[in-house]
């Protein structure tokens, strides 16, 4: 945004890549990447992609799907954006990320998630808080502990299901 405001409209983990839009043949992405946590990557030059889409079928297949699937997570995020609350949209964010790291450990502040959620940061205090007095989560000096995996699911929005029924229907079959 023109004043640097910032919102997420996807979340890649170990399960997908940035740069999808190489495969559609546009070298230019006009997205700002966050890498949010810990681990290993691999990466790859856009002709050498560009060579393996060509001669695979499969691949471009599997990048197809899973362009399908970031397109689905994008308007399901403007979805959850414009119509739940707060504290829903915390829990699936918290749980989409729990997902990706596969830790129940996250190192978040709080000033990131509310860049994240599109809210003041008094907002994600106020739902943090609703979801520690839940006992589903703990936090403290940026690192949130999830308790209670199967509460947190409850406490969130049905985007969080939506988004594993897509990529798991999706992504998934043979």
């Amino acid at each position: 945004m023109e004043r640097g405001e910032r919102v997420e409209l996807g979340m890649i983990g170990r399960e997908g890549m940035l740069g999808v839009s190489v495969a559609l043949g546009i070298n230019v992405a006009p997205y700002y990447a966050i890498v949010q946590g810990t681990g290993s990557t691999l990466r790859m030059k856009v002709d050498f992609f560009k060579k393996e889409l060509e001669s695979s079928p499969a691949l471009k297949r599997r990048i197809n799907h899973y362009i399908y699937v970031l397109l689905n997570q994008s308007s399901q995020n403007a979805t959850c954006l414009r119509f739940h609350l707060v504290e829903q949209r915390l829990a699936r964010w918290l749980l989409m990320s729990q997902d990706r790291a596969r830790s129940d450990t996250l190192h978040l502040t709080q000033e990131f998630l509310s860049s994240m959620l599109g809210v003041r940061r008094v907002g994600v205090s106020n739902a943090a808080s609703s979801l520690h007095e839940q006992k589903l989560i703990s936090y403290s000096r940026g690192e949130i502990n999830i308790l209670n995996r199967e509460g947190l699911i409850a406490a969130s929005c049905p985007c969080y299901q939506a988004d594993n029924y897509y990529y798991d229907s999706v992504m998934n079959k043979p």
